[in-house]
């Protein structure tokens, strides 16, 4: 490789007027992640080479605050679009591989200009190259556990859909598995709606469940009687004989004040008559 070079450049010089060079290198250095450049820019549109330049210049000027920012920066991309980890890893190994490689050529070509301060310019380079990783880190992490309780938030919004049809009924159409964590929501979200609502009659739909553990429908059970405390008669639908054997051979039963009825059709036309 053939370096633009004179006697007078700083290391900031010979890397800015040797850029392209740098990113030849480093794209040699990441081979893994190499083809992986122009997929990460669309997904996230992260563009890796631009942002190893910028990296590099930020390590170079030693322009921290800019250098933990961009870090943020990075982090909330990376987080945001769940892209992998190891090609990150991977990418700032090379870069730092990569600086160190320019290093080596410019102390060569200046006659060992950086020997006697060596070991100051290694403790700023690297540290630099590792508080970038540990705020990308931070960064990454901080947003994906908000990520995931805004997804967990909105699983439970979704998990827990009641529908009001007048001033005192409402139907809670259930779909899909219910496992102990959704049961808990459902538990809650159920009895806190009916205290602020005064909902005197819920229609829970379950036709869009195929079966039931035996700890669910205890879960169920224990809604219904909370429900009934609470002055709301329920009123269960489509039922699927494989969860009806399941309440049979349980040995349980729903109280005298739960009705049922075999489809959601047969509730409304009941109530919306009353």
């Amino acid at each position: 490789m053939k370096f633009k070079f004179q006697e007078s450049y700083e290391l900031k010089q010979f890397f800015e007027n040797n850029i392209q060079g740098f990113e030849e290198r480093l794209l040699a250095e990441a081979v893994n992640v190499t083809d992986k450049i122009d997929e990460i820019l669309a997904i996230g549109n992260i563009d890796l080479v631009n942002n190893a330049k910028k990296l590099v210049t930020y390590i170079v000027d030693g322009k921290e605050k800019e250098l933990q920012l961009f870090a943020k920066q990075e982090g909330i991309a990376w987080s945001t679009h769940s892209i992998d980890l190891t090609f990150k890893l991977e990418w700032i190994q090379a870069i730092r591989r990569t600086v160190w490689y320019f290093i080596e050529q410019y102390n060569r070509l200046t006659n060992g200009k950086i020997v006697a301060d060596f070991f100051t310019l290694e403790k700023e380079i690297n540290n630099s190259i590792d508080e970038f990783l540990n705020s990308f880190f931070i960064s990454y992490s901080t947003y994906k556990d908000s990520l995931i309780k805004a997804h967990r938030k909105l699983v439970e919004n979704l998990s827990v859909p009641i529908i009001p049809i007048n001033s005192s009924v409402c139907i809670l159409p259930l779909i899909g598995s219910i496992d102990d964590y959704r049961a808990n929501i459902l538990e809650e979200k159920v009895l806190t709606e009916i205290g602020i609502s005064r909902i005197q009659t819920l229609i829970i739909d379950l036709s869009g469940i195929a079966d039931m553990e035996a700890n669910v429908i205890e879960h169920l059970l224990k809604i219904i009687h909370g429900a009934s405390m609470m002055g709301c008669n329920s009123v269960i639908t489509g039922l699927r004989k494989e969860v009806v054997r399941k309440v049979i051979h349980l040995g349980v039963s729903f109280d005298n004040r739960t009705e049922t009825l075999g489809t959601l059709q047969q509730a409304l036309t009941k109530y919306l008559v009353l």
